[in-house]
């Protein structure tokens, strides 16, 4: 016997009939002798249309009644997800955030869990019920509603596996697991058996959909066995956890991104602060930078000189390019250029650390397709590039014939060199 704790997204109860298919494989479980717990997200396009219909009244709306209302789809879901199990003769039991409680702060729209109390939750397993929980919802220590922010289920159900110290959690949605990329654009990509915690955040940071940042990260902090299911179709699925003493493949994965921007500060005066003078003002409107690139300086009019270039989300380009403006003036920059619509692709995989030469390997293959590099960020596990957005399917599908993505590990003749020795 097992204590699992299940998360059911938008697009697994999007129905009534694909919530009665749920009920039965909860059923499956439960009959097996498994406590099982629950997170089940809003029925796909739910949490859009009350967004909508918000928008009609104001289009800037309080955010403390935006989460009021948001929460409200999760609450319809548990309820017919607990009346499909009873009909199916499982014991059921809603519960919403507060009622747990899962207490949260608050930031709303983008809570962060503070504190959960399991016995609620106990209480209702102890009983031979299985909790039904409303997932992307907490409530403030003032009982004001609040979320998680999108994708917030994923970081409800990682929490309450933590509370619970469950055997695992279990992540259950449209696709079959964690991919070596999007199978869309790479017909040869292939599932993952398994894929550390470290590699998954990097992942999920870099354009991989397929959980929350947020959810990873407690995950790993907690260690707490993580697993991608698809909902549907049987199947071992994809095991995030800890590195074990297994070689891992150099390269688990390759994530993109089409919504990034670009944005340059030529002739800044290079000297201590600038940095900050430029990025502290788009930091404290709460638009993240991503990837930065300094050159080296050079002298003019016998002042050291240099450019600085960033990223950021596209949806942010417009407002981090103003206060840009600004902090340049200031500094007596010469010029503010910018770009939206850029592409990022990353290679990520804990192998890098014992191999010298992947950077060269994947900069040699993109050359050969004539790909134009504009950034390069590199970290042990990741290798991240900025390029024209036209040229991200053929850069992606490049690097995952190059580094022979589509084969099982033990099958890759790899042509990388181990750290510490020379080619």
């Amino acid at each position: 016997m097992a204590l699992i704790v299940q998360k059911y997204g938008g697009s697994s109860v999007s129905t009534t009939a694909k919530i009665r298919e749920i009920a039965t494989k909860i059923k499956g479980f439960h009959d097996q002798g498994d406590e099982v717990v629950v997170v089940v997200s809003a029925m796909g396009g739910e949490t859009d249309r009350l967004q909508g219909l918000a928008q009609e009244l104001e289009q800037a709306p309080s955010p403390r009644e935006m989460d009021v209302l948001l929460s409200t789809g999760e609450q319809v879901t548990i309820a017919m997800l607990a009346m499909a199990l009873e009909q199916a003769g499982t014991p059921a039991q809603s519960f919403t955030g507060w009622q747990i409680p899962i207490t949260a702060n608050d930031e709303h729209a983008k809570a962060r869990i503070e504190n959960i109390e399991p016995d609620a939750l106990r209480s209702a397993l102890d009983a031979g019920r299985v909790p039904v929980v409303a997932g992307f919802q907490g409530v403030t220590k003032d009982n004001a509603i609040t979320t998680l922010g999108r994708g917030g289920s994923d970081t409800t159900a990682v929490g309450l596996a933590t509370a619970l110290e469950a055997d695992e959690c279990q992540i259950y949605t449209d696709v079959d697991g964690v991919y070596t990329t999007d199978p869309r654009i790479v017909a040869g990509a292939r599932r993952l058996d398994r894929i550390t915690f470290e590699e998954m955040l990097e992942m999920a940071s870099l354009g991989s959909r397929v959980l929350q940042i947020r959810a990873v990260e407690f995950a790993g902090k907690y260690n707490v066995p993580l697993r991608v299911c698809s909902t549907f179709d049987d199947g071992p699925g994809t095991l995030i956890t800890l590195e074990d003493d297994v070689e891992e493949p150099i390269i688990s994965g390759i994530a993109f991104t089409q919504d990034e921007a670009q944005l340059t500060v030529l002739g800044v005066p290079d000297q201590p602060g600038v940095a900050y003078s430029l990025l502290g003002p788009i930091g404290e409107n709460n638009i993240e930078v991503d990837m930065i690139l300094q050159n080296v300086s050079e002298l003019t009019d016998g002042a050291p000189l240099t450019d600085f270039t960033f990223t950021v989300h596209n949806a942010d380009y417009e407002a981090a390019k103003r206060l840009l403006e600004g902090a340049a003036a200031e500094l007596g920059a010469r010029e503010v250029s910018g770009e939206s619509g850029v592409a990022k692709v990353s290679m990520v995989g804990v192998g890098m650390r014992s191999h010298a030469n992947v950077a060269s390997r994947m900069f040699k293959a993109l050359a050969r397709e004539n790909i134009n590099l504009r950034m390069i960020s590199t970290t042990e596990i990741k290798i991240s590039i900025v390029v024209e957005t036209k040229y991200v399917e053929l850069a992606v599908r490049a690097l995952h014939h190059e580094f022979e993505l589509d084969q099982p590990p033990q099958q890759v003749d790899s042509e990388l060199t181990p750290a510490g020795e020379q080619d």
